[in-house]
């Protein structure tokens, strides 16, 4: 009948209403309405994939100057960078750090690198826990990580040195094998940035991270140079932050 509202279709992407002006004789003239979105599901992008998505579908918005963003590619995009920063605001300032030098070679005073791990580390304001050289055996390296992985004031330790792949470097497999979860991205984005300097010969990198328990291991080459790489570009704006993540 002309002037009656349609009713809602069983299956259509949206309810359907009927304008609140008098449509012409013979012609329906109906717009679409999204519904409203929760406002807790705003704050919580992990709600949308089951609770927005599947049943309301985007629509074009019909308000001039209204961005065409969705509410919920809005929400999710906010809050992966609220996200980021609330975690490193509950960072703690100061972490526990053991340094580990593996060399068959390296005394305390030529131990350049090991130094230049625990300046760094104190310079932003970390604790140094202790240090010690160990010669290059995977098995005394995994044994050395291990016990100061057990000292309640060690959260991570920094190894320096047996990353390459001479067959004297095994402090990749000494560290790998007590890994349970790995962050693989650490070493990704190590040789990503030593390529900038040394080109191909980046690959022979093996450094690495990872996690055992609550308390995290990152492995870096022997070079002083690829030490402080590591340590300004990738360790140290994180270290909180990975602390704290795995606090949770």
């Amino acid at each position: 009948m002309p002037g009656t509202p349609a009713p809602s279709t069983p299956g259509a992407r949206g309810p359907l209403h009927a304008p609140t002006s008098s449509p012409s004789p013979g012609a329906t003239n109906l717009r679409r309405i999204t519904p409203p979105i929760p406002r807790d599901l705003t704050r919580d992008p992990v709600a949308w994939p089951a609770a927005t998505p599947s049943r309301h579908p985007v629509h074009p918005v019909d308000r001039p100057g209204q961005s065409a963003v969705s509410a919920p590619a809005r929400a999710t995009t906010y809050n992966l960078v609220v996200s980021a920063t609330d975690h490193r605001a509950l960072a703690p300032a100061s972490v526990g750090c053991f340094v580990l030098t593996v060399s068959d070679t390296r005394t305390a005073d030529t131990d350049t690198s090991g130094r230049a791990i625990r300046d760094l580390l104190v310079e932003h304001g970390h604790a140094v826990t202790g240090s010690a050289i160990v010669r290059d055996d995977p098995d005394e390296v995994t044994a050395l990580v291990r016990r100061q992985l057990a000292d309640g004031a060690t959260r991570v330790v920094i190894t320096t040195g047996g990353t390459g792949i001479t067959s004297r470097d095994g402090t990749f497999e000494a560290v790998d094998r007590l890994l349970e979860k790995r962050l693989d991205g650490f070493g990704e984005l190590f040789r990503m940035l030593s390529f900038d300097e040394i080109r191909a010969a980046a690959m022979l990198s093996r450094a690495t991270a990872g996690t055992v328990g609550r308390n995290a291991v990152f492995a870096l080459p022997g070079s002083e140079h690829a030490v402080r790489l590591a340590m300004t570009r990738l360790i140290l704006p994180e270290l909180g932050h990975v602390v704290q993540q795995l606090d949770r």
